[in-house]
């Protein structure tokens, strides 16, 4: 695609938008899954066990259970505080059953049409169909700065350059901290379109590359402007060495097709609410055995394009 389109095409791409969003948790050895309004924490040996009875007398919340997808490299030996998640929504026409708080809306120029979109969860597997509309929510278990980097992949197995599609003032102003239980959407609610539109420009591009990147602090030189810029493959690669090896990734079971929530649209808004220990939790989360609280956290997510058109709502 060409470089100079609109930001939000080029970060639609990324899928989104990225995708690679990111997501908090715990250590591996952290106390269970629990409710109310304890501490927020996403990641738990918990989640792969399987199902205990409460002791009598006693309730709890349940918890997310997560399949490994990649087994192997194991989720144990994995600080909390390290971890990366990815919701990745795709949008469909609202239908008349869908909670009327947790939809989108798109007006139209002349403000004489409004068109309502329902957002629900689906895999980074998930092929994209071309014209789809997709959103990307990321969430952090630490304090640091998010960025995410776009290439293009070709059917020839090549990638594009890479150009940093977020963070950009185009998209939440070129806010791009991160806090725990507080969730990044890109786009935001507030940003105008609040969604990417998937429209692939070239017989042989077959999807995107998204690089999700989390720092203790600024990346040193990165200056930002209203559309993404391009990088040096070369320094993104020295990132990739640095960052991004060894990187696991579990899936959140039984949840594709589940829509967007209340606390979740709260939690991504501006001046937003904070999420709760049982809040719901990301669709995709990433880890790095080993890793510390202070290294940076990369992670690659690859996202395909199918041959099927995406529904219109008009």
């Amino acid at each position: 695609m060409t470089k100079t389109k609109s930001n939000s095409y080029l970060a639609l791409r990324l899928a989104i938008a990225a995708l690679t969003i990111l997501v908090g948790a715990s250590s591996a050895n952290a106390a269970p899954f629990q409710g109310g309004d304890q501490t927020r924490k996403l990641w738990d040996s918990e989640f792969f066990k399987a199902k205990s009875k409460p002791a009598t007398g006693k309730t709890s919340t349940p918890r997310p259970k997560y399949r490994v997808v990649t087994p192997q490299i194991s989720p144990d030996r994995v600080n909390g505080d390290t971890v990366l998640g990815i919701t990745l929504w795709r949008l469909r026409p609202a239908a008349a059953k869908d909670d009327k708080e947790v939809r989108l809306f798109k007006h139209n120029k002349d403000e004489t049409k409004i068109t309502q979109w329902t957002p629900e969860r689906i895999s980074v597997d998930t092929p994209l169909a071309a014209g789809q509309r997709v959103r990307l929510s990321i969430e952090s278990a630490r304090t640091g700065y998010l960025y995410v980097i776009n290439r293009e992949l070709y059917a020839d197995g090549k990638m594009g350059e890479p150009y940093l599609i977020f963070p950009t003032t185009r998209l939440r102003g070129g806010e791009n901290k991160v806090t725990i239980g507080r969730i990044v959407d890109i786009p935001a609610q507030e940003d105008s379109p609040n969604y990417f539109n998937l429209d692939p420009d070239r017989a042989d591009l077959v999807g995107e590359s998204l690089s999700v990147l989390i720092t203790p602090e600024p990346l040193p030189g990165v200056k930002i402007g209203a559309d993404a810029i391009q990088l040096s493959p070369s320094e993104v690669a020295e990132w990739e060495r640095k960052w991004a090896t060894q990187v696991g990734r579990v899936e959140m079971q039984n949840s594709v097709g589940k829509t967007w929530t209340k606390e979740e649209k709260e939690a991504s808004a501006t001046g937003g609410k904070q999420l709760k220990a049982n809040s719901p939790a990301p669709q995709t989360l990433y880890y790095r055995p080993d890793a510390k609280a202070t290294d940076p956290m990369m992670v690659s997510v690859k996202l395909h394009y199918g041959k099927a058109k995406a529904p219109t709502n008009k």
